[in-house]
């Protein structure tokens, strides 16, 4: 009676620890915000297995006081589904997180899903054949042909084994991680030979998962760090490409002009170039998010500037229904100096520049319009330095606020970009 117990609280214990491991990772996935594809197929298979634990659980509590012969095959023929499904959740995962190709991801779903369906037609065959296990006297009893049951779960880990092993694309950090979930389940195997009852191979998977997780993170923060550089290089390069030699010259021309003809005009207009300038190099220090009031008066000295040069020729609307939201630095004013100098000024007889905020339930909206010359929006891919590093922009705003860009143009009818920030 000892060993019974024993093996209850054992088994339970483990249970239990595993649920709430589990649902730890599956919560910490659940509420991240740009979940990417692998990530929610680990959470497809965190869930499963929180489930498939959750059964073993009940089934641990219960055998004592329902040992019929039905209770005992409906249990286990659940218990061999579930273990197929869990591995085929897994590959699906390791499928998703080293970016095959198509053409190659689909011929693996085909043949899992293939081999999936058979596995799960011989489980249930099983209760009418007993080709796996059988139930007498409320007694599980293997048959002879059960380790025909594991192959599924056998091709699948030594798929996923040679997979990770084989990528290139994978460090050892990846590759130890995600061999190790595949060599332990062996281990926990023989060493159930020798632990009869007790739940070694549902310990095994806890400890895998969690090196699993360990090991990732540190992928995760590596690949965190190396984002924030990426983002510091672009903002550079956005910083850069506005002041530009031809830029500095011009305004100064023009405020030098200015001197002699209105003095008070010529200092306003320095003043402005001298906050344009300030706020730039500021930007390339300002790791925060900032308020959108200080982008749309940063864009307002832009265009004071440029309207001191060209006049009339650069009509502006601003359409502001709410201001209080927060933005990358340099994230707004790239895409309205963009509209401006390529859109606007391209047309003899200029053109009219639209900018607009509008709050959303769960987003602001900002737009900026041009009637100017537009263009084909996948130039903008073969020509980075004439759209002012939109593809640095849209790198950025995804990478800091989870926002996203929209471009619409057309030649002769001028551009119309929509960039939304989540709230």
């Amino acid at each position: 009676m000892n060993e019974v117990a024993n093996n209850i609280v054992f088994n339970a214990t483990i249970c239990i620890l595993g649920i709430i491991i589990f649902a730890i990772h599956a919560v910490i996935i659940l509420i991240k915000k740009g979940k990417k594809k692998d990530e929610k197929r680990l959470l497809d298979f965190l869930v499963l297995t929180i489930i498939h634990f959750s059964l073993y659980l009940i089934f641990t509590l219960l055998k004592s006081s329902y040992s019929s012969n039905g209770f005992i095959t409906a249990f286990y023929t659940i218990f061999y589904i579930l273990n197929n499904l869990e591995v085929f959740l897994l590959f699906r995962y390791v499928q998703s997180y080293v970016s095959l190709s198509d053409k190659t991801n689909k011929i693996m779903f085909l043949s899992n899903i293939s081999l999936l369906c058979l596995f799960v037609f011989l489980d249930v065959i099983n209760i009418f054949t007993g080709i796996f296990f059988t139930a007498e006297n409320g007694v599980y009893t293997r048959s002879s042909t059960m380790i025909i049951s594991q192959i599924y779960q056998f091709v699948l880990f030594v798929s996923i084994f040679f997979l990770i092993v084989l990528n290139k694309k994978l460090n050892v950090r990846e590759k130890i991680a995600f061999s190790t979930y595949c060599l332990l389940p062996f281990v926990a195997i023989i060493l159930q030979n020798f632990f009869m009852g007790y739940a070694i191979a549902y310990a095994s998977i806890i400890v895998a998962v969690e090196i699993l997780f360990a090991f990732l993170n540190i992928e995760k923060t590596l690949e965190i760090t190396q984002q924030e550089e990426k983002i510091k290089e672009a903002q550079t390069k956005i910083m850069l490409s506005q002041i530009k030699p031809h830029f500095v010259y011009n305004s100064l021309s023009s405020i030098s002009t200015l001197i002699e003809i209105d003095p008070k005009k010529a200092q306003s207009a320095l003043d402005d170039f001298t906050e344009y300038l300030r706020r730039n190099l500021a930007s390339l220090t300002e790791t925060r998010l900032i308020p959108f009031e200080d982008e749309l008066k940063h864009i307002k000295t832009y265009i004071s500037l440029e309207k001191m040069r060209f006049g009339n020729k650069i009509n502006v609307i601003y359409d502001i229904q709410t201001k209080d939201f927060s933005v990358p630095p340099l994230s707004v004013q790239p895409v309205v100096e963009n509209a401006i100098k390529h859109g606007i000024l391209r047309k003899i007889d200029g053109g009219t520049l639209i900018i607009k905020t509008r709050k959303k339930n769960f987003s602001f909206v900002v737009e900026v319009i041009d009637d100017g010359v537009g263009f084909f929006p996948g130039n903008v891919q073969d020509d980075e330095n004439r759209h002012f590093g939109l593809n640095n922009i849209k790198y950025r705003i995804e990478k800091i606020c989870d926002g996203h860009i929209l471009v619409d143009s057309e030649p002769k009818k001028g551009t119309h970009v929509t960039i939304t920030f989540y709230k």
